[in-house]
């Protein structure tokens, strides 16, 4: 069973954000569902979570599926009650101001919703209506963001006709038309092509650059390191670790790591012979990974021990392999 530990928090705040208030301001934060038979007991998906967003920052979540992540971002966009703890979104309640924060914030959901009914253009102006927005304003904001998104071409195309990239960097237009204060992210490029998820990734740095503040739920390891300023790793519906990605990668692993391959079912008697080769040895079902600071020293020591991996990588370390040694999963898994 996961630890109720406290996480170990690691200094990567941005350049004045102690000074700042947080735009999310959780402490001891809870979230029970009740059992579908008798409607009480049930299941605690986020128990007793801490954390702080500060204003400009983009803060990420990452763990495996059932972590927690998904029930705290629904606390966070004001849609689903805490069971417990304290929670202030933009400085208020959500139990009590829960349509004024929703009115502040910008929400990206992991499935597109967009109405395959209107033209592109037509999905920013029916969505700012909903904000109170009027016609000439939302007209103002949607071609700006048409822009923005490099969709203007596209300003009178069915929905139906635009890529998954396309209609990703849409969803992300729609969210920003209220011009909010929290943008909320959750896996902004799931599914996409790598050319797909280099364009939302630019549009998502420009925001940055803005100051926009983002929090983001991701599996895509590149994305958070590239993406977040800090970020945390759940499990089991708490906080194990916070910092940012290279904090987290300094603490939670080695400097470089060997990954080998050998022959079906053979990894798990390889990894005992070279167990005293490095700081950590992990075996997974289709490799070998050894964690040392020096992956090519490992690399030899296993050669000269009669070993012949049929592949080999020696590669730094990243966010993928803290979130094996914290979870004991991979994101695929």
């Amino acid at each position: 069973m996961p630890s109720t530990r406290r996480p170990e928090t690691l200094a990567g705040r941005s350049p004045g954000a102690a000074a700042a208030e947080p735009l999310v301001h959780a402490r001891g934060l809870r979230k029970a569902y009740p059992s579908p038979r008798s409607g009480r007991g049930g299941v605690e998906a986020v128990r007793g979570v801490d954390l702080d967003v500060a204003p400009g920052e983009a803060f990420g979540f990452l763990g495996p599926n059932g972590a927690g992540k998904s029930s705290t971002m629904r606390m966070v966009a004001a849609v689903s009650p805490p069971t417990g703890g304290e929670l202030r979104i933009l400085g208020m309640d959500p139990r009590t101001h829960g349509r004024e924060i929703r009115a502040r914030l910008g929400v990206c959901p992991q499935e597109d919703t967009l109405d395959n009914e209107l033209d592109v253009r037509q999905n920013l102006l029916v969505y700012g209506s909903y904000f109170g927005l009027r016609r000439a304003e939302a007209a103002r904001r949607a071609d700006e963001l048409l822009e923005f998104v490099q969709l203007t071409e596209k300003a009178r195309s069915r929905v139906e006709d635009l890529s998954g990239g396309m209609k990703r960097r849409l969803t992300i237009a729609r969210s920003l038309i209220n011009n909010p204060d929290l943008l909320l992210l959750d896996e902004p490029t799931t599914g996409l092509d790598p050319q797909a998820r280099h364009l939302v990734w630019d549009r998502l740095f420009r925001l940055k650059a803005r100051g926009t503040t983002l929090v983001v739920t991701t599996h895509y390891m590149d994305e958070a390191e590239q993406l977040c300023d800090r970020l945390v790793v759940m499990d089991g519906g708490v906080v194990v670790a916070e910092g940012s990605p290279p904090e987290l990668i300094r603490a939670w692993s080695t400097r470089e790591v060997a990954e080998l391959r050998f022959g079906v079912g053979e990894h798990a008697e390889v990894a005992e012979r070279v167990a005293d080769l490095a700081q950590r040895v992990e075996v997974l079902p289709d490799r070998l990974l050894l964690y040392t600071d020096d992956g090519e020293t490992a690399l030899m020591r296993v050669r000269e021990r009669g070993l012949q991996p049929t592949t080999v990588l020696v590669r730094r370390s990243t966010l993928e392999d803290v979130f094996l040694r914290l979870t004991g999963r991979t994101l695929v898994e």
